[in-house]
């Protein structure tokens, strides 16, 4: 069932490579290809792609207001890839996005997040600290949560770049395909 509704809303969609689409053509980043999704099913979404490659939840932290000035409906938050790569200490990413969420809560702004996991070679109580972040977050300020942004792509050559760290064209299409679900759950709390 097609459904249309007849606010056009304006969605903010703020992260690291994986949201700028690092090695892709424009059309085939996460950004364009969700926008192509949800203008198939006549949805009245304007996605604004605010992803900057190699940033970590400091540098989301440091612009994510000037960002702001601009005017939007809600804003979607994937960020702490790099953070992890990095091995930066997980309360430092908490912090960072905890500091993000909080502002966006006082100005009223809808908001979803979208999770990250810490790759197994930074050890077993590093990658159980870091892998909570974005659970606990989410609850502690009632925000949608998708919990992992590579879930079903993560180290499958086929849905891979060869650095085996961004997603290809198909791995991308994988990724709005299981995104897609809480993403319209998101765009209908800004509707309501």
């Amino acid at each position: 069932m097609q459904t249309s509704y007849s606010k056009s809303v304006r969605i903010l969609i703020l992260g690291d490579s994986l949201i700028a689409g690092y090695g892709l053509l424009k059309e085939n980043g996460f950004v364009n290809q969700l926008q192509k999704k949800l203008d198939k099913s006549n949805l009245k979404i304007n996605l604004i792609n605010s992803g900057v490659s190699g940033e970590t939840s400091t540098g989301l932290y440091n612009r994510f207001k000037w960002v702001l000035e601009e005017k939007f409906d809600g804003v979607v938050i994937s960020s702490g890839a790099n953070d992890a790569l990095r091995g930066i200490e997980p309360k430092i990413t908490f912090k960072n996005l905890e500091n993000i969420l909080i502002y966006l809560k006082k100005i009223k702004m809808p908001t979803m997040l979208i999770g990250m996991k810490a790759p197994n070679n930074l050890g077993s109580s590093y990658v159980n600290e870091f892998n909570k972040i974005y659970k606990e977050l989410a609850q502690k300020y009632q925000t949608n949560l998708y919990p992992f942004f590579l879930k079903d792509v993560v180290l499958n050559p086929n849905l891979n770049q060869s650095d085996m760290i961004h997603p290809n064209k198909i791995g991308v299409k994988k990724i709005v395909e299981n995104i897609y679900p809480e993403f319209l759950i998101f765009y209908k709390k800004i509707l309501y």
